[in-house]
């Protein structure tokens, strides 16, 4: 079923993404810990695959920050992953995500658009972009990173293609989601967006 940004949302988790969201900001609110985070993060994605909640591509739409994020480490024995403990992204380095729509689908054909990546520090701007295309039906955006451009005191110094750029971004939408790196996002709101990446962790952006 298609919801709206905040359906699914019990106010014990969503109310500390909220916080956390705020706290980041620097709004005067207490900032929960990154294990209280890490546990919200995990109880909004069990309550998203149990209500089946989709969101619309549209919601996605835009620039985020990136807020809070967690490493994963292998468990050899067990052949998967386990999370990390999760970090506040230091604000001494601002790192932003942004997707935007080329096309509108057709019946059941996934969205299309772009996916920029940047981290900032100081003068220093690096920036990556590429294809994404968005599975509407399982809240899953695919993508690749072709570009990359760097930037000093606001001057484009250097601009490229990544491994192949101009080629991979013409076979993008052939190639098996599978391959290809992607976000599962379980919840999505105007304030911020959460996902978990096709390696383990999680990230929770904020606007």
């Amino acid at each position: 079923m298609t919801t709206d940004l905040t359906s699914i949302a019990s106010p014990n988790f969503v109310t500390i993404l909220t916080q956390a969201a705020a706290a980041y900001r620097g709004q005067k609110v207490e900032r929960p810990s990154p294990l209280v985070v890490v546990n919200a993060l995990l109880q909004a994605e069990k309550t998203a695959k149990q209500q089946r909640t989709l969101y619309p591509f549209e919601s996605l739409i835009g620039q985020w920050r990136l807020c809070f994020a967690t490493g994963t480490r292998k468990v050899r024995q067990r052949g998967g992953i386990i999370l990390g403990k999760g970090i506040y992204v230091p604000k001494l380095v601002s790192t932003h995500i942004s997707f935007s729509c080329t096309t509108q689908p057709l019946d059941d054909t996934p969205n299309r658009g772009e996916i920029g990546n940047s981290v900032q520090l100081g003068p220093l701007l690096l920036q990556l972009m590429g294809p994404s295309q968005y599975l509407g039906k399982k809240n899953i955006l695919a993508f690749d990173f072709t570009q990359i451009q760097i930037s000093l005191f606001g001057h484009t110094t250097y601009t490229g293609q990544i491994r192949g750029g101009k080629a991979k971004a013409v076979d993008f939408y052939n190639r098996p989601i599978a391959k290809l790196p992607f976000f599962a996002f379980f919840l999505v709101t105007e304030d911020f967006i959460a996902a978990r990446g096709r390696g383990g962790g999680l990230a929770l952006w904020i606007n």
